[in-house]
This record gives C-alpha cells, structure tokens and sequence, in this order.
C-alpha cells in the first residue's frame, strides 16, 4: 500500500494554470488504409470497407479493378488521429496516431497511404502519409501466438502536413478571457491581484472562480501575443481544494495538505469464513453387486481475525496522521479503503473523496 501526502507546490506559472480563450488545439480525424504489412493485415472476408477502400484508391490512380476479387493479406484499414495545433500554418508537420480497425493481428513495418484528415467541420486540414511506428511485437507458431505490448496501433511522427489553416486573428481581440483548469476562488483572485500588480494598473478582473478577463488596450503592449508572452510567466500559488483519492486496485492513496477528519471512533475487524470440500470415493466390496458411491465431506470453519479495536481519533487530526497509525497496525489496503470510505460517510473526513 502506498501512501501520498500532496502538499502545497509553491508558486506556479500562470501558463499553468490556465488556458487562454481561443488557443487550443483541434482534433482531427480520418480513414485510410495502411500497405506494406507481412500477411498480418485484415481479412478482407471479415472486413468488406477495407477491400472497398483499396479499390477507391486503385481506381483514382487509374488502374481498374471493377469486378476483381481482391483477397490480400497485407493491407490493413485503419482510423488516423492528430490534434492541429494552435496557429498551425500551412506546411508545418504534426504528429499522428494510426489504429486499425478491422481484425489486422500487426501494423509493424506498414506504410499509411495518403490520408485526408477533417476537423469537426468537415473541412480537410491535414493529409498523412508515412512508415508507421508501431509499440509491439507479435511471435506466431504452429501451436502458439505471444503479443507484447498493442501492434495494432501505432504512430508516425511528423506524418500529416497541414493544408489549412485555423481561421482565427488574435491580434483583434481587445478583452481576453483566462480560463482556470481547475476553478477557484481564491486562485482566480490571486490571478488577478498578480497581473494587475506586475502592470502597475487594473488590467485583470475576475468573472467567476473559473475565469479571469484580461483588458487588452489597458497592459499598453505592442500586441495582444506581447500581453500574454508576459502574464503566463507571472507565478501564483494556488490554492487547491482538500481531495483524498484512493485506487482500489493498487492500493494507492493520494491526499493534499489540507485534508482534515473531525472526531470519530473507529473499530475495524476480519471475519473469514473458509469452506473445504473434500469428497470421498466408497467402493463396493470384491464380487458384491454395487455401484461406487461419492460421499460429500465438508469441512466449515469461521475464523475472526484481530482487528483494530474502538479507537478515538481526536478533532483535527489530519489524515496522513491517520494513515500512519494504521499502517503501523498492519492494516490491509482495502481495509484502509474501507476504513476511509466508512469515516467519510460518518461526516468526519473533510475533503472530496474520488475512489478510481
């Protein structure tokens, strides 16, 4: 069981906390067909769009295929992801992720065909093409296949160029909204008060625990990109809310600084029921007229393990002092999740509780 406590990082950079109105990246999507592979592609009985797709791409370059059975094995269709960047122009490179989608067992060592890419507008912003990268491998017999890591997806760096252009001008807008990834109060207000007092005047105002506007004529800077090249650097500490959050999985419990539990009596205790079936084969005697019977053996125990007594945990404790005594006692981790889980729905755990 591991145990976290997340204390206050200190000053942080705005560029951190925040994201600024209108720069953001753009997801892009689009569907093609990768070539090139060992015999580890679709089955085109199994996946019809893939042979369709090959035939499109066949006949635009001019060789006709109408009425041809295709029946190849190494090809592959597949759905091709990329996330444009903000202020993207025109002949830049962007990374991209392929993934196929039929029942192809490998993408490693194929080649992506020319693939349009389109944004939510159904625009075409990209075209990818290149040798794809892909994170696993596969080792097939006669009696036995082993996959490690997923060769069915992979990557292509800097394999789509952009075409388009994202129709936004920053340099016209005159108020400029920051949004906190995280909304609160008192960071939004510390925000304000830092970039006020880096200009020397109110040019920041606070809206709303999530959102800080920035008046543009008023920080006097030769361009709107000059203002917020000089806010993202300005450092605030934050202020985060109390948060316990607990994977049940591993056993892993993270908690901030501030996490608080009033006072509570906690017991906790094991009970473990083992059951045993041991059955009993009862033959007939030598030359009797019989029939081997099986005889049921059960054997029931119920065991109560030691467990933590009622114990008070004084007002103000804080939770990492908590798990330290439970640790101590040899406490399991699902029963610390649970011990957890019972003190917040008693009241007594002061902060938000996430179970993952």
């Amino acid at each position: 069981m591991l145990s976290v406590l997340a204390a206050h990082a200190g000053p942080v950079r705005i560029k951190d906390l925040v994201d600024f109105d209108g720069v953001r990246g753009n997801d892009l999507v689009g569907y093609g067909l990768v070539v090139g592979l060992n015999g580890t592609g679709d089955g085109l009985r199994n996946a019809p769009f893939t042979e369709e797709i090959m035939s499109n791409i066949l006949e635009r370059l001019g060789v006709n295929v109408t009425g041809e059975q295709f029946r190849p094995k190494n090809v592959a269709a597949v759905f091709v992801t990329a996330v444009l960047p903000p202020f993207a122009r025109a002949g830049g490179q962007i990374d991209v992720t392929v993934s196929a989608i039929g029942d192809a067992k490998s993408l490693l060592g194929g080649t992506l065909i020319m693939t349009p890419m389109n944004a939510a507008d159904g625009d075409i912003y990209a075209v990818a093409q290149g040798t794809i990268i892909a994170g696993g491998a596969v080792a097939e017999g006669d009696g036995a296949t082993v996959v490690q890591g997923v060769p069915t997806a992979g990557v292509i760096p800097s394999g789509a160029r952009v075409e388009r252009e994202i129709a936004f001008d920053l340099s016209t807008l005159s108020n400029l909204r920051l949004a906190l990834r995280d909304a609160d109060f008192t960071t939004a207000v510390r925000i304000e008060q830092a970039i006020n007092g880096d200009f020397g005047r109110q040019v920041a105002v606070m809206l709303d625990s999530g959102t800080v506007q920035l008046d543009v004529p008023r920080t006097r800077m030769a361009s709107v990109a000059h203002a917020l090249g000089r806010i993202e650097n300005i450092e605030v500490e934050p202020e985060r809310k109390a948060r316990v959050v607990v994977d049940q999985r591993s056993g892993t419990i993270v908690m901030s600084e501030d996490v608080r539990i009033s006072r509570v009596a906690v017991s906790q205790g094991n009970l473990t029921l083992r059951i045993q079936e041991a059955p009993i084969a009862v033959q007939p005697n030598p030359f009797a007229a019989g029939e081997t019977v099986v005889v049921p053996r059960t054997q029931v125990a119920i065991q109560e393990e030691p467990g933590i007594g009622l114990a008070d945990v004084p007002d103000g404790t804080s939770l990492s002092q908590v798990i330290v005594g439970l640790n101590a006692l040899g406490v399991s981790p699902r029963d610390m999740i649970d011990i957890l889980k019972s003190i917040k729905a008693a009241g007594a755990l002061h902060a938000e509780f996430v179970v993952r």
